[in-house]
């Protein structure tokens, strides 16, 4: 058997969200391990444009919202021609599509970060990997073998810090009042990530925190954009709220900010409290199952109800309101967390133990 068993490693999707950008860093660190990678995803897909400057072959297909036969076919014989010892797939459109051939020595496994519905989309392959412990419970849980479900988290990249003069120069851009409070978000403007609720949430804060005022940053696009822009000048928080769009890589923001927002409703892991961590930022979150697992409330993060606008502002409240010693203790112990648990070289020793150990049982 190879120390690195070659690996084929598909994704449907054509957006660039946080599933999305794993499966780049996870391709391109397998890479670097010396694995023999093939990355296989949409045409004209971010993921697609995010890997064509990495030494990582790639071969692009449809993947058609409907039952894409030519997608289904062009990757059965594309595992028959390559002999791949693992095809692992990356949510469901990629999965469902990604049908083996009978007589093959690969492994195909199914890698899900949500609460996704198993028939029909995930059930045929041989072996899952969860991103939580709470998903891995969801799955066996939907009839399929603990013995074949397993637990790998994510990493996420590494830091890149901004120098005093960046800062300086962000709150320039931005207009952040030199003593201002910065609170930082960001995702996808849609319903699930309760921005809402986040604005909500700072229209009941008082003007000034421990004698500073107060500004909050939300990083991202989306069908929301309109929607959340008017509700923040019905709340009359338009000189206190900063749209910042799309930022890759959002790091300069990390440095800028005093606290990390989390306001999602639904988070099967949320990968912006690792990055936050990453950054050393102290983290306020919602309760969603992905950061209920991650934050220890009180040591590593602050944690408010789902949908709770007013306590949701008394935990940045109480943030805000700590000394800073205490919020750079909060920061400090997630960061401790964070290499404990997802630093990159455990989760990718992590897959490359998993292939091994699947080849030696077989499919």
């Amino acid at each position: 058997m190879p120390d690195h068993p070659a690996s084929i490693h598909v994704l449907g999707g054509r957006q660039f969200g946080g599933a999305d950008q794993f499966y780049v860093r996870l391709i391109r660190a397998l890479r670097e391990a010396g694995q023999d990678v093939t990355a296989i995803n949409r045409v004209g897909s971010p993921v697609a444009q995010a890997l064509n400057d990495d030494d990582v072959p790639q071969v692009h297909f449809p993947f058609a919202n409907s039952f894409d036969a030519w997608t289904v076919w062009r990757l059965r014989a594309l595992v028959a021609q390559r002999e791949p010892c693992i095809v692992q797939t990356y949510m469901g459109r990629a999965t469902r599509l990604t049908r083996l051939p009978a007589k093959t020595r690969a492994v195909h496994i199914a890698r899900l970060g949500g609460y996704y519905k198993i028939d029909g989309y995930y059930r045929h392959a041989h072996a899952w990997v969860g991103n939580t412990k709470g998903l891995c419970d969801y799955l066996v849980k939907s009839g399929l073998p603990a013995e074949r479900v397993f637990h790998i988290g994510n990493f996420v990249p590494d830091p890149v810090v901004a120098s005093p003069q960046q800062v300086e120069a962000l709150r320039a851009e931005w207009a952040i009042p030199k003593d201002a409070w910065v609170m930082f978000t960001l995702g996808r403007l849609i319903d699930i990530k309760g921005f809402d609720d986040l604005l909500k949430a700072a229209s009941l804060l008082p003007r000034e925190i421990n004698g500073r005022p107060w500004v909050l940053l939300i990083a991202g696009t989306g069908p929301l954009d309109a929607e959340l822009k008017s509700l923040t000048s019905q709340l009359q928080l338009e000189s206190q709220v900063r749209w910042l769009g799309w930022q890759d890589p959002p790091d300069a923001f990390y440095s800028l900010a005093d606290v990390f927002i989390c306001p999602s409703r639904k988070e099967t892991l949320g990968n912006v409290i690792l990055e936050a961590w990453n950054h050393g930022l102290p983290v306020v979150s919602t309760r969603t199952p992905g950061a209920t697992e991650l934050i220890d409330d009180g040591t590593t993060g602050l944690l408010s109800p789902i949908e709770a606008p007013e306590a949701l502002a008394g935990r940045i409240r109480d943030m805000l309101a700590a000394t800073p010693s205490q919020r750079a203790a909060f920061g400090e112990a997630g960061r401790q967390f964070l290499q404990a648990n997802f630093s990159k070289p455990a989760i990718v020793n992590a897959y490359l133990s998993l292939y091994d150990r699947l080849l030696m049982n077989g499919p």
